[in-house]
């Protein structure tokens, strides 16, 4: 049987990236499962145990030697992971191949004033798509309407549009992991939904009308609802995903509930994306501490999964 190409990039040298790769790259399961090309920096990823019967390498240098004696953000470090997650865009578009992104960070990429938050700011820009941020972790699934933006900028982001197309994308994201009529949960911004009004208007304001909208057009939604209500019926198995509204709405609850690794997917893309559920630890990282069961379930995700 033909293994499915997988495109894997390393992520930032100095985190723990190339050191989950590698480890999952040993497990037995992900050798069954896919023909694995990995893109990133080569020390980094020789140091952490990368051999050619592991996986084929499309390595890169850097300018500026690397520190593997100080994990922190850097320069180099953020140069070098942009770099690998714009070739392995570019591999994955023409080849319609799946990706799986180990962690970068954010502030390495700021560094050299790259004008991409992260990756799915990155990935929307390179193809042009939507790009909804979504997580998955055995029947708990969630996604965001919006990413990384301040609390206080939530309510000019969230716009009539920017909701109604997340749900849009969340919906047909939940049915190609194979739900026929999805059942989706909407929360509200503000606590208890603003109470009718008492606090917060955006409920009444933006949220109510998109799902009025959204069931017009046959969308299985309902909300918005408060946070603890939408994740607690979530766990009980009332709802098959969430829609959440900002980063920590999901990710808080996720992380509480979940009893298997977290798998973060992009939907809407040409290609399928997936990535480990946490960052770059750079306190862990050259210690041989990470555990790569994420980074493992993120790469037999992007190697089961359809476009």
């Amino acid at each position: 049987m033909n293994k499915p190409l997988v495109l894997i990039t390393a992520g930032d040298p100095l985190g723990i990236g190339p050191e989950i790769v590698v480890k999952a790259l040993q497990d037995a399961r992900v050798q069954r499962a896919c023909r694995p090309l990995v893109i990133g920096e080569s020390t980094s990823l020789l140091r952490a145990g990368l051999t050619d019967n592991l996986a084929a390498l499309i390595g890169l240098d850097t300018l500026t030697p690397l520190n593997f004696k100080k994990h922190t953000p850097t320069q180099a470090g953020g140069l070098v992971s942009f770099r690998a997650v714009d070739l392995a865009i570019k591999l994955a578009l023409r080849f319609r191949a799946p990706l799986v992104t180990a962690p970068i960070s954010k502030q390495s990429w700021a560094l050299n004033q790259i004008p991409f938050t992260g990756h799915t700011e990155l990935l929307r820009a390179r193809t042009h798509a939507d790009g909804l941020m979504m997580f998955v972790s055995g029947k708990l699934r969630c996604a965001l309407a919006s990413e990384h933006f301040a609390i206080g900028d939530l309510s000019r982001v969230l716009t009539k549009t920017r909701v109604r197309k997340s749900a849009l994308h969340f919906a047909q994201a939940l049915q190609t992991l194979g739900i026929k009529n999805p059942q989706i949960a909407l929360c509200a911004l503000n606590p208890h939904a603003s109470d009718n009004g008492q606090f917060g208007s955006e409920e009444k304001r933006v949220l109510a009308p998109v799902v009025r909208a959204l069931q017009r057009k046959s969308i299985l939604i309902d909300g918005p609802l408060p946070t603890d209500t939408a994740w607690t019926r979530h766990v009980n198995g009332q709802y098959d995903g969430i829609l959440c509204l900002y980063h920590d709405q999901a990710l808080t609850p996720l992380k509480l509930a979940a009893h298997a690794p977290i798998v973060h997917l992009t939907a809407g893309l040409p290609f399928v994306r997936t990535s480990p559920a946490h960052g770059t630890a750079f306190d862990i990282a050259g210690k041989n501490q990470a555990d790569p069961e994420s980074m493992i379930s993120a790469i037999l995700f992007a190697a089961r999964a359809k476009r």
